[in-house]
């Protein structure tokens, strides 16, 4: 199992910034996950990422889901080709279960949950 490998400055400065729209585009939707803000202002977005994506409950996919939304979601992101090298291959395995797992049938079809190949 490999862990993450280094993406670059620039890289984890853009997933940082995307990860801080992620709760702008949520309040947008209704909703304010704190905890997901919190953690990244003071993590950081990809230690933010890390850490949230083995607490459940905790990132706002399960209300995405309901509103027909888990391509907004902080684990949609960590899942965008630009991303995978800022993350260990588990960290990402556990994002496209995440997805998959809360996904109800009608969206799964939408979801391209598991993680590309890294070159």
């Amino acid at each position: 199992m490999r862990g993450p490998r280094s993406a670059g400055p620039d890289v984890e400065a853009r997933f940082h910034k995307e990860m801080l729209g992620l709760y702008e585009r949520f309040a947008e939707l209704g909703f304010r996950p704190a905890l997901l803000r919190r953690c990244v202002t003071l993590n950081g977005g990809v230690a933010a990422a890390r850490e949230l994506v083995f607490n459940p409950g905790t990132t706002g996919l399960e209300r995405l889901i309901d509103l027909r939304k888990p391509e907004l979601s902080m684990e949609a992101l960590m899942l965008r080709p630009e991303y995978l090298g800022l993350f260990s291959d588990l960290e990402l395995k556990e994002a496209a279960r995440r997805l998959v797992n809360a996904a109800p049938s009608r969206s799964r079809g939408r979801l391209q949950a598991q993680p590309t190949e890294r070159k």
